[in-house]
């Protein structure tokens, strides 16, 4: 008897639940300038009073089933905001290891992920971890692990993606709905710990985070434990709100991008 694997056959360990992870890395906050975060971020999410980008970049031991785990690298950049007065953050950028985590992320949930290559060296409490794209090492982050930091070690944390498909004749338009869609990322770490570090940002045509500048590192911490994510749709959004953004989730080199001290039209 032959076989299609092109149509989905039974299976009896994919589930809808929540994807179990087991991590360790960095987390870090930068304040960059009001300017870059005015136009970076879009409706209908509301920018805080300080101009910063949260950040993480970790690696990822993921199950998924009791006898599957994939590991990968993963670098998350987002602007920390509100929806409707409730806190969370706008991933703008997300690039890590393996074709299967990007796709089935930005299709199901919209994320803006991109395949890169990812780099974590320990020795001692010193730790270094890269994300390399396009043979560019765009994104370096490094620091010594000190003391551990009277922060919960258990919360849920909140990102905000948009989900859409690009019109086939239209430019800058969408075939159907647009969708503001929310990560839910629960935090069980078991280790959580202040660093003193730096983090590099190195000019990249494909990738280009040198464009929103490291003017003060906030906060730095190690940190390793298990996580918890899924997600879920929160509303339709007109596609004219994330259309100017959509090209961050291209390797679009051509791209000269705007002059920042204007205001991105309503």
């Amino acid at each position: 008897m032959s076989r299609l694997r092109y149509v989905e056959g039974p299976s009896d360990n994919r589930g809808a639940g929540m994807l179990r992870n087991t991590v360790y890395g960095i987390r870090a906050t930068y304040e960059t300038d009001r300017e870059v975060i005015d136009a970076l971020l879009p409706r209908p999410l509301e920018a805080l009073e300080r101009p910063e980008i949260w950040l993480q970049m970790v690696h990822v031991a993921m199950h998924r089933s009791e006898d599957e785990t994939i590991e990968i690298g993963a670098l998350t950049a987002t602007v920390p905001c509100t929806y409707e007065g409730a806190p969370g953050a706008y991933c703008f950028h997300m690039a890590m290891e393996g074709e299967s985590v990007v796709t089935s992320g930005r299709e199901r949930y919209g994320e803006p992920k991109k395949i890169a290559e990812t780099h974590f060296e320990r020795d001692g409490d010193r730790i270094r971890a890269t994300c390399t794209r396009h043979g560019i090492p765009y994104f370096e982050i490094e620091g010594t692990i000190g003391d551990k930091i009277d922060e919960p070690l258990e919360f849920e944390e909140h990102i905000f993606c948009y989900k859409g498909l690009p019109s086939i004749t239209t430019p800058g338009e969408f075939d159907g709905d647009v969708f503001l869609t929310r990560l839910n990322w629960q935090r069980k770490y078991t280790d959580r710990r202040a660093m003193n570090g730096t983090i590099t940002l190195r000019e990249s045509p494909w990738d280009p985070l040198a464009d929103i500048p490291v003017r003060k590192l906030v906060d730095m911490q190690y940190v390793e434990g298990g996580t918890a994510t899924g997600g879920q749709l929160l509303r339709k959004v007109p596609g004219e709100w994330i259309a100017p953004h959509w090209v961050g989730r291209m390797d679009e080199p051509r791209n000269a991008g705007i002059e920042l001290g204007q205001r991105k039209a309503a």
